[in-house]
């Protein structure tokens, strides 16, 4: 029986804010011309109370040993804050400048569909979170039979605020 290879690494969020880990994936080379270069993937996590705080536990279950590229996001009311970290070892680095973004709520009358493409191994470049509980919106996967691909639809309610982000190669 084999045993699952993995590293964990823990945060504290202050009070008021709630922080979520995506693992940044390169896709492979013989599939780069259909889908796009990166893939996120939300890490699992635990959580602990400690007095007022609240500790949590990030899970790699598949360290690469060139390191994990990491896009940390934590939010508060009203902003994000958005840093970048690498898993290396059993260290993890965070850059020492984080940026901060502050979105607004995108209104329509009407209920909103995003799609999106899925790469062979049914990840997916965008992510889309409610920033007030942080969970990411689950697409309804389905396979689209004039492309030949598995396909993503996110039903984003009217008159309510999301995040999405996407990691993009710079020019």
């Amino acid at each position: 029986m084999g045993s699952i290879q993995g590293k964990h690494f823990s945060i504290t969020d202050p009070k008021g804010v709630n922080t979520v880990i995506y693992q940044v994936n390169k896709t492979e080379k013989e599939n780069l011309n259909k889908y796009p270069k990166y893939t996120v993937e939300r890490l699992k996590t635990s959580e602990e109370i400690v007095g007022d705080l609240n500790k949590k536990t990030f899970y790699v279950d598949e360290p690469n040993k060139n390191g994990n590229k990491l896009v940390i996001l934590s939010f508060a009311t009203n902003r994000v804050v958005i840093n970048s970290g690498l898993l290396i070892g059993d260290e993890v680095r965070i850059s020492k400048k984080p940026s901060q973004y502050k979105f607004d709520t995108l209104y329509s009358e009407e209920t909103e569909y995003k799609e999106f493409n899925y790469t062979p191994n049914l990840k997916r470049a965008i992510s889309i979170i409610d920033p007030e509980t942080t969970e990411e919106i689950k697409p309804r996967l389905y396979y689209d039979e004039k492309t030949n691909e598995v396909k993503g639809k996110c039903k984003l309610r009217p008159y309510k605020s999301y995040f999405a982000f996407e990691i993009r190669e710079e020019d």
